[in-house]
């Protein structure tokens, strides 16, 4: 009964070793993307580059004198750049984690 245990995990061992290139580069590539986007989307959602974009042109705390305009026009243009850049370099890295993810088990191969 013992050596029936012993070949049926050896047999599982086997199976799971040559599945494993399978699930990491689809199964897992796929969950990992979805993590990935995941990432990048709260990310937009904490930078929200467009809602600055969709009030670009609305004056901040209630002065609708012309300096007041003018004054929020540029603060705002300074906001979307640096919040559009920074969600940009998000962006940068959620995919080089995404393309360490397909790496990986290569870089792994390669260093035994």
């Amino acid at each position: 009964m013992n050596i029936l245990v012993l070949q049926r995990l050896l047999l599982e061992f086997v199976l799971d070793i040559i599945y494993f290139p399978i699930w990491w580069y689809t199964k897992g590539a796929m969950h990992a993307g979805r993590w990935c986007f995941n990432l990048l989307a709260q990310g937009n959602a904490n930078l929200a580059p467009g809602l600055w974009l969709a009030n670009l042109f609305v004056p901040m705390y209630g002065q609708f004198d012309f300096q007041g305009r003018i004054i929020s026009f540029l603060m705002r243009s300074v906001q979307i750049f640096a919040r559009t850049v920074a969600l940009l370099v998000w962006l940068t890295l959620c995919l080089a984690l995404f393309f360490c993810w397909l790496a990986l088990p290569i870089l792994i191969v390669y260093a035994i």
